[in-house]
């Protein structure tokens, strides 16, 4: 199902997730697994550090060569959502608002330039053949 037809997919079911980022940028948050497509619809950062802002890295690893019909010649396998963006204290920012798809095999990673100083949070749906 590497490129499923997302009209006649068998189940679609919504989720959320949240993690507060550690200060290892290469963090696992998401893998999509064989025989399933992510669609992320919303990505938030919140610093909930007290006094000081705090800086995001979120990318996605391990992506294909593209769908079927479609060559991304010369593509990258990481592809960073965001690199070395600060987030003011007590503050949020909106990663991503405009869905994107996640294949299988990909894999959300990222984190934090200080320990506990973000949250992230990410609306989905879950596509299954």
């Amino acid at each position: 199902m590497a490129n499923p037809n997302i009209v006649s997919v068998a189940t679609i079911l919504g989720g959320n997730a949240g993690w507060n980022l550690t200060n290892t940028v290469t963090t696992t948050l998401v893998t999509v697994t064989a025989e399933y497509i992510l669609k992320i619809n919303r990505i938030v950062c919140a610093n909930v550090h007290g006094s000081a802002a705090a800086t995001l890295n979120l990318y996605v690893d391990g992506m294909g060569s593209g769908t079927t019909g479609v060559t991304t010649t010369g593509a990258a396998s990481a592809t960073y959502l965001a690199k070395v963006i600060s987030v003011p204290y007590q503050s949020s920012l909106v990663v991503l608002d405009t869905p994107i798809y996640l294949m299988e095999g990909d894999i959300l990673k990222g984190g934090a330039s200080a320990s506990t100083a973000l949250d992230l949070y990410i609306s989905y749906e879950t596509l299954i053949d």
